[in-house]
This record gives structure tokens, C-alpha cells and sequence, in this order.
């Protein structure tokens, strides 16, 4: 059985108790899950999530109300990085588009059966998104099947550096900032500061948005 230190750390957060319960109880029954509390507000999700910095947040969508981006955003910052699983009532196109929008990691439909959970969890800890009912293996996949003609006009050229472009391309691969840090041999810090000035020339917000870049652009690397 796995130790403490080895099991998959889950913070479940929705509005509702008995979803809540239930999920608590078919988590602890497997060996490799720990839930380590519930939330029941996207606040006390936020608190608890700098507090005890789990592996992965189990998000309910009725849980995005007019600060709902914003919180997914302060999450995606925490230092420990969790990783945001959307649960929603449905797994529609755009649910999964609204949800890596946000920053999260996967999206799965409340109704989902254990094993279909399970799955989605533990493809997510491996590094992969969860989209509807498979997993893939980078955000490059999720773009191309969910949003075939989104950011029309950006045919430009805008002037990146060759270093600026394999960030980009990693980020496209769904690789993290400490990930990108180790593959170039910087440091975090290094890789934010590249990041903020992507972001600013090519006048994007998000990885969502500059992994359609890279696609348009042939920026993807070479599999």
C-alpha cells in the first residue's frame, strides 16, 4: 500500500454536501487516492488549497461565479502547482474550452463513474490534460480538436527570438514553468520573465491562447 507521502493528494470543492460526500468516500477507497479536506466556496477552495497545497483540486463548475477565473488564476500561482480538474454538469466543446481557458487541467462530467475519476486523476498527475472522456497528451491535441477557428487573423509574424519560440513550443507541449526551466537550464524566474514578454509582443493572456499560436505559427515541436 502506498505510504502518505505517496498517495495522490485531493482537495474536492462544489456547493453540494452529498456530492462532496460521496466522492470523499469513493476517493478513500482506493489506495492511491488521500483526500486531504472539501470546500464548500470557491474562497475557502483558494484557502485551502495555499494552505495545504494538495496535488490536485477537484472543482465543481456551479463553483465559478463572478470570481471564479480570478481564483483559478491565484491557483495556478501557488507556488506547489495544483492541478484543477472541472467537474461540470455536461462535457460539451465548451465547457472543456472554458475550462483550459481558466487554467485548468481537465474537465469531467459530474455523472462520470468511479473508474472514468480515477483515470481522469491520475492521467492529470502524469502530466496530461483530461478532456470529456480521454486523455491527451499535450494542449496542442485539445486546440486542434476543440477550436479549429479561433484567433482568425493571426497569420502575422510577429518578432520572437529563437529562444522565446522554444518556450513557446514547450508551453504548447504542456509542460510547466519548472519543467521549461530544467529542459533549458533556467531558472523559473528566467522563464516567467520570458513568458511575460511573449504574452505582451504577440498581445496574448494565456497558455490557451499562445499554444493556438503556436500551432498557426508551425511552432510545435517536432514529435
Amino acid at each position: 500500500m502506498p505510504t502518505s507521502a505517496q498517495r495522490i493528494r485531493v482537495l474536492i470543492a462544489d456547493d453540494n454536501p452529498f456530492l462532496r460526500e460521496r466522492l470523499h468516500r469513493v476517493l478513500e477507497g482506493e489506495a492511491d487516492f488521500l483526500v486531504v479536506a472539501e470546500a464548500a466556496t470557491s474562497t475557502e477552495a483558494l484557502h485551502l488549497a495555499r494552505q495545504l497545497r494538495p496535488d490536485v483540486l477537484l472543482l465543481g463548475r456551479s463553483m465559478l461565479g463572478a470570481y471564479g477565473k480570478e481564483t483559478l488564476r491565484d491557483l495556478a500561482a501557488i507556488e506547489s502547482h495544483v492541478r484543477t480538474i472541472l467537474m461540470t454538469e455536461r462535457d460539451h466543446e465548451t465547457d472543456v474550452v472554458s475550462a483550459l481557458e481558466i487554467g485548468a487541467r481537465g474537465v469531467i462530467a459530474k455523472g462520470s463513474d468511479s473508474a472514468m475519476l480515477f483515470r481522469s486523476i491520475r492521467k492529470v498527475m502524469e502530466g496530461e490534460y483530461w478532456i470529456s472522456r480521454a486523455s491527451v497528451g499535450d494542449l496542442v491535441s485539445a486546440v486542434r480538436h476543440l477550436l479549429v477557428d479561433a484567433m482568425e487573423g493571426a497569420s502575422r509574424k510577429p518578432k520572437i527570438t529563437p529562444r522565446q519560440q522554444e518556450i513557446i513550443a514547450s508551453v504548447a507541449a504542456g509542460r510547466s514553468n519548472r519543467q521549461i526551466a530544467q529542459q533549458f537550464s533556467l531558472s523559473e524566474d528566467t522563464v516567467k520573465r520570458h513568458l511575460t514578454n511573449i504574452f505582451g509582443r504577440l498581445g496574448l493572456s494565456n497558455r490557451l491562447e499562445l499554444a493556438l499560436f503556436a500551432v498557426q505559427q508551425d511552432l510545435i515541436e517536432a514529435r
